[in-house]
């Protein structure tokens, strides 16, 4: 009677509002159905976990993890585990009832889905296993199944070195929202991160750059040797505990171009001529693997059949895309190939290229997967995968030329790409929040039903350029990318209904908000919405965070509390947080992000670039480059025609958004009479910033203190320069 009394109390309390005509406000990805119950189930300590099919093991060894919870008998536990080959083999059915929770699945997979959408029927602290018994669970029936049986994410471990408990940290997250393959983007330019056994220094010197390691550093950890790899058995770790998770690891071995790290260790991989290295300071720039050279297959071969063996994936991804086909017009023996296999262009080269990998790995009894430039050819079978990510017309070309298409249009689904103007990220396909991810649909962008038919699935991708320099010790700067927008990502490759609505999709999301607090992810917070008038300013949010702001020049942050009287808005800057380290992008009156334009000329002892020409950064417009990269002691220096006297001011070296073609390392000096010039400090990125200078700003030079930057230029882009406020 105690029991029964109890858990009357807590059904009380733990109340569902069911409207079966509309999606349900808190389960994400939205299921197909979700009926609620009057009643609830409560749920001891001393409850048991049962299967009753061995290959269940591993998913009730997992749900015990979180729960703190046992295995028990497969019939009489609390929470049953159970195949039904009547279910499609990732589709479940979760019941809760008076009598405990069931959760049947078409196989394996469609159990642990179930298992992921009982965490969220439960307190947010199953996700941090540590949930506080008993456990009222509302009484309920979910049937559920996804649209596409590829939900996938690509996370670029090249660029930036993720070592391989992190891995397994983000894999967890992927796991809780429904995504089942991991493409891990393992070599690229600036790292080789899979151990070769028959090639031992592919990733014991190829894994790290920097430092006394030949590879060249780039995007960040410029003065040291930085780095890392998986060894064969850390990836069978990764395969298992991603297995466990409804989790498929693909491999991508990138080819035949963004070889530039094979390349410096193996340089008789390359094409066969001299190459002019006086622009890099002697650096061999070239990226790509000579396509008429037999030798190279054979090295192939060796690298592509352990990977085959390491990896139960069906699936291999074999690169194919940017390839640098000027490197083949250059050599005589690709140029002698295409005349005897009467190749029409490079495209060709390239497709017979690939129809080579592509017959390595069959022999190996894998099928595979390639960038969508790499079927342009024709040469590859009807089977291979193709991942567009060009465009959506390349998806949609691919699709309806029959390949299995995976949908991953940059312009939608790659999460490095800035979510506002002033965010961190790169721009070239868009600039995106979680809003334009979930209003993506097949038909929406022109998908034809029969286009539809070859789409497997869709995967969204993180590559890592960006991250080496925003503290890749820890996630956040990966959270802050990646989340919300996986929400919305994960919706449209489960959810059958390309109808959405954002208004309910957005209230679930806030309330996803305490269950992503509670698995640790930093994840980013809508902007607050600032207004001005009558002399105040304020500032709102709608997911109950806290706000501060800062007034300039003060760099302290102060809790917001209410409506600042003030007749200089310009001079405030707010952002929201949560305790777990979500936060917003930094947001303000349009007047304090207001830069001005002054005339200025930019000098330089390396010369300028012919093409990208120092007067395009003058007009403020493109990047400009120099004629060579810099040695120690060269100089690139802006001087105003009238002294600027400004806020702040930021001279930069690099690409926007990119610290690529940069001055790795040097110093800043200022002049405030174009004469005589001050020592500011030092380049962080390839950039500095002034802030408050004593005097108006005549000239800034930048010196180089470090040899070459791994390119042939170095960019320069016009100074921003913020005005006083008043």
């Amino acid at each position: 009677m105690i029991l029964r009394a109890i858990t009357l109390l807590l059904c009380c309390i733990f109340i569902y509002v069911a409207d079966l005509s509309a999606e349900s406000p808190t389960l994400l990805p939205s299921p197909r159905s979700y009926v609620t119950h009057n009643d609830c189930y409560l749920l001891s300590a001393d409850a048991t976990v049962g299967y009753t099919c061995d290959i269940l093991a591993p998913a009730a060894g997992y749900l015990c993890e979180h729960m703190s919870l046992s295995v028990g008998d497969a019939l009489d536990s609390d929470i049953r585990l159970s195949v039904d080959t009547t279910l499609a083999a990732e589709d479940y059915r979760l019941v809760v009832a008076d009598d405990g929770v069931t959760i049947y699945g078409g196989g394996y997979g469609g159990v642990f889905n179930g298992i992921t959408t009982l965490f969220e029927l439960l307190p947010a602290e199953v996700y941090s296993h540590n949930l506080s018994y008993p456990v009222a669970i509302g009484c309920c029936t979910v049937d559920d199944g996804p649209r596409f049986s590829y939900r996938g994410f690509m996370l670029d471990v090249c660029r930036t070195w993720i070592d391989k408990e992190a891995v397994k940290e983000y894999i967890e997250l992927l796991a809780y929202h429904k995504i089942n393959h991991l493409r891990l983007h393992l070599t690229d330019d600036e790292a080789w991160r899979i151990e070769i056994k028959s090639h031992p220094e592919l990733a014991e010197v190829g894994g790290f750059r920097g430092g006394d390691s030949p590879i060249w550093p780039r995007y960040g950890k410029w003065t040291e040797r930085w780095g890392g790899y998986y060894t064969q058995d850390d990836m069978r770790d990764i395969i298992e505990f991603a297995r466990i998770r409804n989790i498929c690891i693909v491999p991508e071995i990138d080819l035949p171009g963004h070889s530039l790290c094979i390349a410096t260790l193996h340089p008789e991989i390359l094409c066969r001529y001299t190459p002019s290295t006086e622009s890099s300071l002697g650096y061999d720039d070239r990226t790509a693997f000579c396509a008429a050279r037999e030798p190279n297959y054979e090295l192939l071969d060796d690298i592509l059949g352990e990977v085959c063996r390491l990896f139960p994936s069906e699936y291999i991804h074999i690169g194919g895309d940017e390839v640098d086909m000027s490197q083949w017009r250059r050599c005589p023996d690709c140029m002698a190939l295409m005349r005897r296999m009467s190749l029409d262009g490079e495209a060709a080269l390239q497709s017979h290229f690939m129809s080579r990998l592509n017959d390595i790995v069959a022999r190996y009894g894998k099928r595979a997967a390639v960038w969508n430039e790499a079927v342009k050819g024709g040469m590859l079978p009807s089977c291979t995968r193709v991942y567009g990510w060009e465009s959506v017309a390349a998806c949609r070309s691919a699709a309806a030329d029959g390949y299995p298409t995976i949908v991953v249009p940059g312009e939608y689904f790659y999460f490095d790409m800035k979510q506002s103007p002033r965010e961190p990220g790169h721009d070239w396909a868009a600039i995106f929040d979680l809003r334009k991810v979930y209003e993506f649909s097949l038909r929406g962008v022109g998908f034809s039903d029969a286009e539809i038919e070859s789409v497997e699935g869709f995967e969204a991708t993180f590559f890592s350029e960006l991250y080496a320099s925003h503290t890749p010790e820890r996630a956040d700067y990966l959270h802050y990318q990646t989340f919300p927008r996986l929400l919305s990502f994960a919706s449209v490759a489960w959810c059958h209904s390309e109808e959405r609505s954002w208004d309910a999709f957005y209230s679930a999301v806030r309330e996803h908000y305490r269950r992503m607090d509670a698995m640790g992810v930093a994840y980013r917070l809508m902007p607050p919405v600032v207004s001005y008038a009558d002399g105040h300013l304020s500032v709102a949010v709608d997911d109950g965070s806290d706000i501060y702001y800062r007034r300039e020049p003060m760099t302290v942050e102060m809790l917001y509390r209410g409506p600042i009287a003030t007749t200089a808005p310009e001079e405030y800057s707010f952002i929201s947080r949560r305790d777990s380290g979500a936060h917003s992008p930094v947001v303000a009156v349009a007047k304090h992000f207001k830069v001005s334009h002054p005339r200025y000329s930019i000098t330089s002892s390396m010369g300028c670039s012919e093409r990208f020409s120092f007067s395009a950064a003058e007009g403020y417009g493109r990047l400009a480059r120099t004629s060579r990269a810099a040695g120690v002691g060269d100089w690139i220096m802006f001087t105003f025609a009238d002294a600027v006297d400004c806020r702040m001011m930021t001279v930069a070296t690099g690409n926007f958004q990119l610290p690529r073609y940069i001055i790795e390392q040097g110093y800043v000096e200022v002049s405030y009479d174009g004469t005589t010039f001050e020592y500011a400090g030092v380049l962080d990125c390839g950039m500095f910033s002034i802030s408050y200078p004593k005097h108006p700003i005549k000239a800034v030079r930048i010196t180089s203190t470090s040899e070459g930057n791994g390119a042939r230029w170095v960019s320069v882009q016009p100074p921003v320069v913020y005005p006083k406020l008043r």
